[in-house]
């Protein structure tokens, strides 16, 4: 076989948990601090930057990342954002990604949701056509907004309705903002024919992801790694193999998890969870796709089939159509029959 890293990078993957600003390249955000210096804490310099994205805690990055959301102004920041997560997801041989974003951070800042709509798809469509990628939305209510913030994402969902949009989910922070309150909002979403993709279980107990899946149907949780705690959720998550979006680096940057070594992914994947392997904010986090499938191997002691058995999770677990998965899948299957 190919060395490990070498075999990273070559594998097909799909990336299901990955959000939009926090995908931002220092360099887009260093080009878009200097656009708005003076009115702006977020440093112009790409090299200071990494300081920046030191967090203390999960509410420091919350407070850390929104400074980030207040740098996309307009729909060309919109469009051009959108265009360079996609070019550096293509760079990692990223065949399909699900992206969340927060429609309601750029509307309630002004950008009028046709407008925000418009630039996200046209971006989508450059980017088939430019990297091969087949992008698709999963819109996010930030929890830290409340309920307003729950409506007015299922108003633009449904109203404005982009054709990439497959999910509607829930971020945030976890702590103070309980996952029932927001039933109504998933319930119309889902009747509308949007998956269920909230975030439970990073920073708070089990019981948070036992909430997502009774009152808001999630059919994949976002992070998901309190699970470990709980016997009967583990079993419960592994007979119906919903999928679980682990995103490792994330959880330790965050302090969620006090080390890479302590990370409870081997629990998971012990226990025979549909595990995927995300990035989440990966140049706020100092990692890329490729890194967390490297920490994924060293915590599982993986190869190459076993990262490829990832990588075909990934797949199985996504909103991908069927031949879409198939033909992810096949790509996968022949990969490894070559590197592997």
């Amino acid at each position: 076989m190919t060395d490990l890293p070498t075999f990273i990078a070559g594998l097909p993957k799909v990336e299901l948990h990955v959000h939009h600003v926090g995908s931002a390249s220092p360099r887009i955000v260093a080009e878009l601090a200097a656009r708005h210096e003076g009115r702006t804490p977020v440093p112009a310099d790409p090299e200071a930057l990494a300081a920046y994205f030191e967090f203390r805690d999960f509410a420091h990055f919350i407070e850390v990342y929104l400074s980030v959301v207040d740098l996309i102004r307009d729909p060309e920041d919109v469009w051009i954002l959108t265009h360079e997560v996609a070019r550096e997801l293509a760079r990692q041989q990223v065949r399909y990604a699900e992206l969340t974003i927060t429609p309601y951070s750029h509307v309630s800042r002004g950008i009028p949701a046709p407008a925000f709509c418009e630039a996200i798809e046209d971006a989508r469509r450059r980017a088939l056509a430019d990297f091969g990628l087949e992008l698709r939305w999963c819109f996010d209510i930030p929890g830290e907004a409340g309920l307003p913030a729950a409506e007015e994402t299922l108003r633009i969902a449904l109203e404005e309705r982009p054709d990439g949009l497959v999910s509607f989910g829930l971020g945030g922070p976890e702590i103070g903002v309980p996952r029932p309150q927001f039933r109504p909002w998933f319930d119309q979403a889902r009747a509308a024919g949007l998956r269920s993709v909230p975030h439970a279980g990073e920073t708070t107990g089990p019981q948070t992801i036992w909430d997502a899946l009774n009152e808001l149907g999630a059919e994949r949780i976002g992070h998901g790694i309190s699970a470990a705690q709980d016997p009967e959720l583990l079993t419960y998550l592994a007979e119906r193999q919903i999928g679980m979006e682990i995103c490792p680096t994330s959880n330790v940057r965050t302090r969620a998890v006090a080390s890479l070594d302590e990370h409870p992914l081997p629990q998971l994947v012990r226990a025979g969870l549909l595990v995927t392997i995300n990035s989440d904010d990966p140049p706020m986090f100092g990692t890329t796709l490729n890194d967390e499938y490297a920490v994924a191997a060293r915590l599982l002691g993986a190869d190459g089939g076993g990262l490829a058995g990832l990588a075909r999770n990934a797949v199985t677990a996504s909103f991908l159509d069927p031949a879409g998965k198939q033909r992810i899948s096949a790509e996968i299957d022949a990969y490894l029959a070559t590197a592997g």
